[in-house]
């Protein structure tokens, strides 16, 4: 599929658009005044394969998690900042890869200037970020509600505003916890400028239904060769968050490594627990990065066979089950050796 093209900006050691890889963000959850917690999460965010970390700076005080968390991990920091244009400069100082913030909110154009000329000098983007819940009065006025169009012209609006003071650093995102709403925003956007964009479905809910709306809502807009950066927003640990943005890259094999499984729903021809080892073998391999297809399939009619395109793969038998790769089977051995095996033929590969 073909990519939009954008303007590239770089956050600390990633780059976001352009013909940059589709990076994957999240965010701490931690309050920001438990640093040492702040700190822990922010490690196991990397050890998961975060690109990008973003942290509330809700304060002053709070700029002091930016240091903290660069000293013991090496992924770009981005504040996210609301009102206060003081906080950005601060964080700008203290070192920060990003800043999240909406000019308008921040108040007269001196300050606005005085956030783009910091963020210019030090080479740190801005990421504007547009909801539902934070249009603009005058915008609200003229649409009568969060429409995708408003959620677009706000975008825009603050876009605007930085441009006025030669800044164009500019990453933008237009979230909704409506897919659809979300969805036509960001393709209004994407006809409309040529800025990165960060895509994501707010306030998106739990685990189960947070999943599944941003899967449609990202994935489709990434089908459509529309963004570069993206956030799965969940009311759960931050560490799912990027499994499951990675999980969605993967499924539209936009990642360059990790594994691609494929296993079969069952039917009444299994005789092994295929369920339970589909499981395990995916949590094993969860960090694996060798970019094969690997199969879990439940009996030999869907094992070598439909799966023949698999690296490698098992197939289900009655208390047993085959090793295959590429369609060719390897051996048979028991169902309490399958998986075993199953790891040993990866790391061969």
């Amino acid at each position: 599929m073909n990519r939009r093209t954008t303007k590239k900006v770089r956050a600390g050691n990633k780059e976001i658009g352009g013909d940059a890889d589709i990076t994957v963000q999240s965010m701490l959850n931690v309050p920001s005044t438990d640093v040492e917690g702040s700190v822990r999460q922010a490690a196991a965010l990397a050890h998961a394969g975060c690109d990008i970390i973003r942290i509330a700076v809700p304060d002053c005080e709070a700029v002091r998690l930016i240091p903290a968390i660069k000293k013991e991990v090496d992924v770009p920091i981005v504040a996210d900042i609301h009102f206060d244009y003081r906080i950005a400069l601060e964080a700008a100082a203290a070192g920060v890869d990003k800043i999240r913030i909406n000019p308008g909110n921040i108040g007269d154009d001196s300050r606005v200037k005085q956030v783009a000329d910091a963020c210019r000098s030090r080479g740190i983007p801005i990421r504007i970020g547009v909801n539902s819940g934070s249009l603009e009065k005058h915008i609200l006025e003229k649409y009568g509600r969060p429409t995708p169009q408003a959620l677009c012209d706000s975008a825009l609006y603050h876009a605007r505003l930085l441009e006025k003071f030669d800044f164009d650093d500019i990453v933008l995102s237009m979230k909704s916890s409506h897919v659809d709403f979300m969805v036509q925003a960001y393709r209004l956007a994407a006809e409309q400028c040529s800025y990165p964009l960060h895509l994501g479905v707010t306030e998106a809910g739990t685990e189960r239904m947070g999943i599944i709306k941003s899967s449609v809502g990202i994935g489709s807009l990434l089908l459509d060769g529309i963004g570069d950066t993206i956030r799965v927003s969940l009311t759960d640990e931050p560490v799912k968050e990027v499994y499951a943005a990675k999980d969605i890259l993967t499924a539209l094999g936009m990642n360059k490594s990790g594994i691609r499984f494929i296993s079969c729903p069952t039917c009444g021809r299994t005789r092994i627990n295929l369920i339970e080892l589909a499981h395990q073998a995916e949590e094993r391999l969860r960090n694996c990065d060798k970019n094969i297809t690997v199969a879990i399939m439940g009996c030999v009619v869907n094992g070598p066979g439909e799966a023949k395109e698999a690296d490698i793969g098992i197939a289900g038998g009655k208390g047993e089950g085959l090793i295959f790769k590429k369609g060719e089977i390897l051996r048979k051995v028991p169902e309490e050796c399958l998986l075993d095996e199953l790891l040993k033929e990866i790391e061969a590969i």
